[in-house]
């Protein structure tokens, strides 16, 4: 398993040694990992990666490895993985069953039912329709069905109806050395261009080393400032979610976004902006920025670019305390103007194919508050995309 895990660390790209390997496995006879596979990952992570860059190579390729492993005791015997006995007791409705399920009647309503569950429930519960549990039909929990409720406790998203999320999340960031797909990508961005000449002089000036030469009768040596891609960038991506679909594309747009964009900054937001995002998904609780000092950091000549599938329950948008994750203060629509209103290009690009988007109608709520500059995350809508920003 160890060998198989070192060569397939290789083949994902991660920079690991023979050296390296045989540190792992002294550790390992040292039982530094304490046969406790969390601790066993993070051991191997401060051996195996020396760039944070290659932290999530390393991540895919260790759920791979060791998918379904929770710990290995002094007999050598596995335990059953808790996360196989809940999936065993998941319930699998026929579409008229779903269809019967109604929803509480809104949002207030149903978060003013949510903190009256938690005040009268007392006890574990499974399989029912009513409290807070798992493999039923209750708005509230996990591992059931329901149109319209409160995720608490899964590891991710199933049926996609959650309009709130009781969970912390680790998103994977974006690997922006992805090659293979963007020279397409590329190509359409380059629509995007405004050459300037700033900064110290590094480039040889053949033309005015001749001009100079010929009129001074010696050598004179001209040199100017490199040109450049002067455009600037903001790039916002959703991640994670419904997202996770879209991960190669995007990742494919970051690596040709960042070699064709010499001033770029790019953040990370769940299905809206609100108050704050992050640069960083393993440490986006502990390490947000203001959504605010963006934009008094960045001036109005910035162009904006968000990606994503604007694909989430309209309370998010609309409302306070709409987003899955945390008690937005200010619903997701005002934070969305406040953006368009301090970077007037700004488009936002959505991977979900475009004769889809009239079924959803947080799609159509975005691209309204985009006015209408929502472009398909296609080649087509990356050259309609750039011409809206070049104007």
């Amino acid at each position: 398993m160890f060998i198989q895990f070192f060569l397939e660390l290789k083949s994902a790209g991660l920079p690991v040694s023979l050296r390296e390997y045989l540190l792992l496995m002294e550790a390992m006879d040292r039982d530094l990992a304490h046969r406790q596979v969390e601790e066993f990952y993070y051991l191997s992570r401060s051996i195996l990666v020396k760039d944070e860059q290659n932290l999530d190579k390393f991540d895919r390729v260790f759920s791979h490895i060791f998918k379904g492993l929770e710990s290995v005791g002094d007999d050598l015997m596995t335990e059953i993985p808790e996360d196989w006995l809940k999936k065993l007791t998941e319930k699998y409705l026929s579409e008229e069953e779903k269809k019967l399920i109604e929803s509480l009647g809104g949002f207030d309503k149903l978060m003013e039912t949510l903190k009256k569950r938690l005040e009268e429930q007392e006890k574990r519960h499974q399989g029912g329709n009513k409290w807070i549990g798992t493999a039923g039909t209750s708005p509230f929990g996990a591992y059931g069905y329901n149109p319209e409720g409160v995720r608490i406790g899964q590891q991710e998203s199933r049926h996609r109806r959650a309009v709130k999320v009781w969970d912390q999340r680790t998103y994977k960031d974006l690997d922006g050395s992805v090659e293979l797909g963007t020279r397409n990508i590329k190509v359409a961005l380059k629509r995007l261009r405004r050459f300037a000449r700033q900064g110290a002089a590094e480039e040889l000036d053949l033309e005015g080393t001749i001009r100079g030469t010929a009129q001074k009768g010696i050598l004179d040596i001209a040199m100017r400032p490199e040109r450049r891609n002067a455009v600037k960038v903001l790039l916002f991506f959703d991640i994670g979610g419904s997202m996770d679909d879209h991960i190669r594309v995007c990742e494919e747009l970051f690596s040709a976004a960042r070699t064709e964009f010499k001033v770029m900054e790019y953040f990370y937001f769940h299905n809206c902006p609100y108050e704050f995002v992050w640069k960083n998904n393993a440490r986006r609780h502990s390490e947000r920025l203001s959504t605010m000092d963006v934009l008094h950091k960045y001036p109005n000549d910035y162009k904006v670019i968000f990606v994503g599938d604007a694909s989430m329950s309209p309370y998010e948008i609309t409302y306070p305390g709409g987003s899955v994750e945390h008690w937005n203060e200010e619903a997701g629509a005002v934070w969305m103007q406040r953006i368009t209103q301090t970077y007037q290009k700004a488009i936002w690009l959505n991977p979900v194919r475009e004769t889809h988007w009239k079924y959803t109608p947080s799609i159509q709520l975005i691209s309204q508050l985009m006015d209408d500059r929502m472009y398909s995350l296609t080649l087509e809508g990356l050259e309609a995309a750039m011409k809206e920003l070049a104007r």
